[in-house]
């Protein structure tokens, strides 16, 4: 079975979905590929703002800053039950192309997985730019890249193509908004579900493609109970 997630180091949800996702798949227990795929909730957004992340909220849904901030506490609150712990106050709003270029970097040496979870967690919980090309490299480094390596791939143009490969595919799937789950290239679920969730798609999804082979003769005899009765 194969999970494909797309999702956003700026989307709040893409970390909480993660780790319910994670939890879910626990609870499933059976062995799953899985592989992130790279979609920008702002593609045109500036690698810089002037702004705090309740400005920018209240000015893109106009709203007062004092709303905003208390829909950004209600997700921090949100984050905690996953034992996220989020800071709007200090979070560095930005471009987040370049991580994703990191994150197809990752790919190609087997190290995806956590340089996602550290991306993630670098951007909600450490505040860190995403699009720091010095803190890219560190963050790469930390998860087992060559540093060197690494800034020389985002001084270049590598793997915006993979980046941009991934968003069409995701539009061309429908996809416009994240996170979003691709089960076998067949099944979607979309949004931050609960982890139970997540556990009762897997569990659906591997009935339906493993269904279950009946190796008694038709003709035999059935020596069986069900319903309160026997020899069914």
């Amino acid at each position: 079975m194969k999970v494909e997630i797309w999702s956003d180091f700026a989307c709040p949800f893409c970390y909480i979905g993660k780790r319910n996702f994670e939890k879910g798949l626990k609870e499933f227990g059976k062995e799953v590929e899985i592989e992130y795929r790279s979609f920008e909730l702002d593609p045109s957004a500036p690698t810089q703002y002037d702004q705090t992340m309740d400005e920018i909220l209240a000015e893109k849904y106009g709203m007062t800053v004092e709303k905003a901030k208390s829909m950004n506490d209600q997700v921090s609150a949100q984050a905690k039950t996953v034992g996220l712990d989020y800071h709007f106050d200090t979070m560095v709003p930005t471009n987040t192309f370049d991580a994703h270029r990191l994150l197809q970097f990752a790919k190609t040496k087997g190290t995806s997985e956590s340089v996602k979870e550290a991306l993630l967690y670098s951007y909600f919980t450490e505040s860190k730019n995403l699009s720091d090309h010095e803190t890219l490299a560190t963050i790469a480094e930390a998860n087992g890249l060559d540093k060197t390596e690494t800034l020389e791939m985002l001084a270049s143009d590598a793997f915006a193509t993979n980046v941009r490969d991934d968003e069409q595919t995701g539009a061309s799937l429908g996809i416009q908004g994240v996170p979003f789950f691709v089960i076998n290239e067949k099944y979607g679920v979309s949004g931050a579900q609960p982890a139970t969730s997540f556990t009762e798609v897997l569990n659906k999804v591997w009935k339906e493609e493993n269904p279950l082979t009946m190796l008694n003769k038709e003709d035999s005899e059935d020596q069986c109970c069900s319903g309160g009765s026997c020899n069914c």
